[in-house]
């Protein structure tokens, strides 16, 4: 169910994030007994601050209000994607092609969910990832959640 609505969010939400000029990084949806918490991380090529985030919640607020997708009270929080962004569509690893990331699979492969390695290439079916001096190709569908891994000094 929640995953469902996650979906709808999604599809509610891209179309009006894109003619504001921003991209849907990721949306994470909580549900709750009685409350819900609706997460938007929102990303722009000039970076994203403060007034970002308040526009696009003003705005979005007022489409879920007339849309109505999420059954319970809820709260929105509308946030830039941070220096660990979430990963979750081919033109987001396009875009991130020489960065490190980290990936966690759906189904261990060899005893292994969890990779972290360069992003080397990213192809119409997947892409392909040097974890410790070796290539891994791992398909899209095999990819269980994905994020920029950032080495700090």
């Amino acid at each position: 169910m929640a995953a469902l609505l996650r979906e709808k969010l999604i599809a509610i939400s891209e179309p009006l994030l894109e003619k504001l000029g921003y991209e849907l990084v990721e949306l994470e949806y909580a549900p709750g007994r009685s409350h819900a918490v609706v997460r938007v991380f929102i990303d722009r090529p000039q970076g994203v601050g403060v007034d970002d985030c308040e526009r696009v919640s003003h705005e979005l607020a007022a489409l879920l209000d007339v849309e109505d997708p999420v059954p319970t009270a809820y709260t929105l929080e509308v946030s830039s994607p941070g220096l660990d962004r979430v990963l979750r569509t081919p033109a987001h690893f396009q875009r991130f092609v020489g960065e490190r990331v980290w990936l966690e699979l759906r189904v261990a492969r060899d005893g292994r969910r969890r990779y972290t390695g360069r992003l080397e290439s990213v192809g119409p079916q997947g892409i392909e990832v040097t974890v410790d001096g070796e290539q891994v190709a791992v398909a899209f569908a095999e990819i269980a959640r994905a994020r920029l891994a950032p080495q700090w000094p």
